[in-house]
């Protein structure tokens, strides 16, 4: 260990050296699991969301219509979108580990008073404040990851617990299968047991984060360096590190806060190829899997007829290209590199989308062969959308790490993930597959525009420790 004061206010560290140097551990095991639960109930909530539509468009109470569904997919966007930035901006100011808590009770409480909604817009106003508490989420837990995690294999594991949302879609698409089955659960009182699934999820999230310490990179920008210290100890004592040679330190001034003219400067002039590279990835990405995802239900009961108790079997292998992509082709974002691996996955999804998209405008395709096209398809967005996540939480400095999450979250998501549910809503009520056909070439070529500007952008983070990468603002 090396800490110690240059001079009054400053301090030396090889904090991040010593986490970077690491070998994996049953520690960063239970960070995988504790974290990637998180994503598990993202895709529960989402999953659900989108199978009971047709449960919702038949209930006696609620009767929606699809352009009602559509808006109640975007009020769980918007909702995503300011609790990232309120959650995002105390996360680097307060912490990772408080937001925890903070997040996930907004979660429960709000997903748990879905199930007793009485008219569209205690729905919509419910199914916005669950959004607020899964925002909250995206920016600390992405924070945490890339925070905790050796730098070598940072890509993979961050990969891979953004992409365990789809183990949370295939719960999600069993669940619905029971719930939404009138011959079990009576119609109207299925669609509110599945938002209860979440909120139980919620408190076994709970308990599986008790153990995860604070960052101790967080802790040391704000001068903690004694809690900092102990963290990293009690890390190191899950697999001792080999004794090495002096490690490269760190001397920075901490600092309580960042001043928002600083954000803003170091987002946008700074780091203005990044910030773009951000925004296209963030929105793309947004647009593609929120727009398919979240009316994907409404594709299989409209044009071609599938009952509504049984989208959840079409959602299972649906789910399994998603988790498999990233667990599959996740280790070549830190071997190949992630210019190289992020163009190729954003253009390929596109290229396949507008192939898919073709296919079912001239009925080409069933209702099975459609499904296993987006399982190909999905394959290879999955790993492209997370590493949009990937991206951002790695190519910005420690003290705004949390925040520039939720800003390019927000306005990636805001433009791509609030009009894409509700654009699609619309085309699906025209009837018309050539409608759907031309939301999909417009997804399709945002994916491939977003890949070619990772290309050109996108910065070489494989292996690359945090600080290599973004320099923190404090350090000297």
């Amino acid at each position: 260990m090396n800490e110690g004061r240059a001079s009054p206010g400053e301090i030396v560290t090889d904090i991040p050296a010593r986490l970077d140097r690491l070998p994996w551990s049953r520690f960063h095991t239970l960070v995988v699991v504790a974290l990637g639960v998180t994503w598990i109930l993202d895709g529960l909530e989402v999953t659900l969301a989108g199978s009971v539509s047709g449960a919702l468009k038949e209930s006696p109470a609620l009767k929606f219509t699809n352009t009602d569904i559509g808006l109640a997919g975007a009020a769980y966007i918007a909702g995503a979108v300011i609790g990232a930035i309120l959650f995002g901006w105390l996360t680097d100011r307060l912490g990772r580990k408080k937001l925890f808590t903070i997040t996930v009770l907004v979660y429960l409480s709000a997903t748990a008073a879905t199930a007793f909604s009485w008219n569209l817009w205690s729905f919509l106003l419910f199914r916005f404040l669950t959004g607020m508490g899964i925002g909250g989420e995206y920016t600390a837990i992405n924070s945490t990851i890339q925070e905790l995690v050796p730098a070598r294999v940072r890509g993979w594991t961050d990969l891979v617990i953004n992409g365990s949302f789809w183990v949370g879609a295939a719960i999600g698409g069993v669940a619905a299968i029971v719930l939404l089955d009138p011959a079990i659960i009576a119609p109207d009182l299925g669609w509110r047991l599945a938002f209860f699934i979440g909120a139980g999820l919620g408190l076994i999230i709970m308990i599986l984060r008790q153990w995860i310490p604070e960052s101790p990179r967080w802790l040391m920008s704000h001068g903690r360096i004694a809690e900092a210290e102990a963290v990293v100890a009690h890390i190191e004592s899950f697999c001792p590190p080999r004794p090495a040679a002096a490690l490269p330190t760190l001397t920075l001034r901490p600092r309580a806060h960042t001043p928002m003219s600083e954000v803003v400067h170091t987002l946008f002039v700074t780091h203005r190829p990044r910030t773009l590279v951000a925004l296209a990835l963030m929105s793309s990405q947004a647009f593609f899997y929120n727009a398919i995802f979240f009316t994907y239900a409404l594709i299989l009961t409209d044009f071609y007829g599938v009952p509504s108790n049984l989208i959840g079997w079409f959602i299972l292998p649906f789910a399994a290209g998603n988790f498999l992509g990233p667990v599959l082709i996740g280790r070549l974002f830190d071997t190949l590199g992630r210019r190289p691996m992020i163009a190729g996955t954003y253009i390929l999804s596109g290229l396949l989308l507008a192939g898919t998209g073709y296919l079912f405008a001239r009925e080409m395709v069933s209702a099975s062969q459609l499904t296993l096209c987006w399982s190909v398809v999905f394959f290879f967005a999955s790993a492209a959308a997370s590493s949009a996540y990937l991206t951002v939480s790695e190519t910005y400095p420690l003290e705004i790490r949390a925040l520039a999450i939720a800003v390019f979250y927000s306005i990636g998501t805001g433009l791509g993930g609030i009009a894409g549910p509700w654009l699609f809503g619309v085309l699906i009520d025209s009837g018309s597959r050539i409608s759907v056909f031309g939301g999909y070439l417009f997804g399709a070529a945002l994916m491939i525009a977003a890949g070619l500007i990772a290309w050109r952008f996108a910065v070489k983070a494989e292996r690359r420790s945090l600080e290599d990468i973004s320099k923190p603002l404090g350090a000297l």
